[in-house]
């Protein structure tokens, strides 16, 4: 099996080697992954300009760097090496839970190869302390592996590591929750005017989703789809609303 590794921290993080190092062991491995930290990118791609792909450097695995999103290294990195069934997106420093899923570049890779007709696993865990304990870690990622390397009707699982040692894994849905947001004004060192963004979420977390089971100890373990349409609404709607009124026949 050929295996596709990229992340949004960039080719030189910490996570995606420690998770190229367990990967191996599951199939033929190829890292292609930004050259800068691309955190948040979402699902963009570049379109307005030309992306390179470059050999980079890295110790026991072949590697490539792309100066794009991670969106545009899985599209890259399954030209140049075809055969590619399965895209790992991680480790991610930082947890992708609930509403981080719309706007994480780590997502977006496993979006991609999901788009493209690949399996997508992005894998994430928070980012504690000044330096993240990745041997601690690998062998629940080998453990989570075993299981969903094999389970090929799983196209696309968003993993999410706590940031200590796991009680255990459960399944778990997207937390969804609103937020109360803030801006909070200020100057930088020039006295020019500067401005944070801060969230506070308004709802409490329910038990079963993603963000629940990380704050309890475990490795959340969530299907998701890309089909994003609301079934019930839809059904609703098209009962409730004739739209032949807005017709122009």
């Amino acid at each position: 099996m050929r295996i596709l590794i990229t992340n949004d921290d960039g080719v030189y993080s910490p996570g995606i080697a420690a998770l190229a190092e367990v990967a191996a062991r599951f199939g033929d491995i190829r890292i292609v992954a930004p050259h800068v930290e691309m955190s948040s990118a979402a699902h963009s791609i570049t379109a307005s300009r030309p992306l390179t792909y470059k050999r980079t450097p890295l110790k026991d695995v072949e590697a490539y760097r792309v100066n794009g999103t991670p969106a545009d290294c899985v599209a890259i990195g399954a030209y140049h090496w075809e055969g590619v069934e399965l895209v790992l997106s991680g480790i991610n420093l930082g947890s992708n839970l609930g509403n981080a899923i719309w706007y994480s570049g780590t997502l977006a890779a496993a979006k991609q190869a999901a788009l493209m007709g690949m399996r997508g696993i992005a894998i994430s865990t928070p980012a504690v302390g000044e330096e993240l304990k990745f041997d601690a870690m690998k062998p629940w990622i080998n453990r989570l592996l075993e299981f969903l390397v094999p389970a090929k009707e799983l196209t696309l699982v968003n993993v999410n590591l706590p940031a200590k040692i796991p009680h255990g894994v459960r399944w778990t849905r997207q937390s969804v929750r609103h937020y109360d947001g803030k801006v909070v004004p200020g100057k930088d060192p020039m006295g020019r005017s500067l401005f944070w963004f801060t969230v506070t979420p308004i709802e409490e977390i329910e038990e079963g989703t993603d963000r629940w089971a990380v704050e309890q100890g475990y490795v959340s373990v969530t299907p998701l789809r890309l089909d994003l349409t609301d079934e019930k609404q839809l059904a609703q709607a098209s009962s409730a609303h004739s739209l032949a009124e807005l017709s122009f026949a």
